[in-house]
């Protein structure tokens, strides 16, 4: 079962890709703000934000797919695309 990854993609739900757009977009961000040639405190505390960001948007991530995974267990009939 060899799918196309833009086909997989499009199957996702808008919330999951726009989710996953912005931890890539802070993560991406994190990672150049610790490349950066600044100062060592403003770069800590930088790279410390989108970080945080970046781990907040993975953990709500998580949290909205349990909470759908225990919606479907509790009603087996109500089936939604991720």
């Amino acid at each position: 079962m060899s799918t196309n990854p833009l086909e997989a993609a499009k199957r996702v739900d808008l919330n999951t890709r726009i989710q996953y757009g912005m931890m890539f977009l802070f993560g991406t961000l994190c990672l150049a703000a610790a490349i950066a040639p600044l100062e060592l405190l403003t770069k800590a505390v930088l790279v410390s934000v989108l970080f945080g960001f970046t781990a907040g948007l993975w953990v709500s991530h998580l949290v909205q797919v349990v909470q759908r995974a225990a919606g479907r267990n509790k009603n087996p009939e109500a089936q939604t695309d991720e």
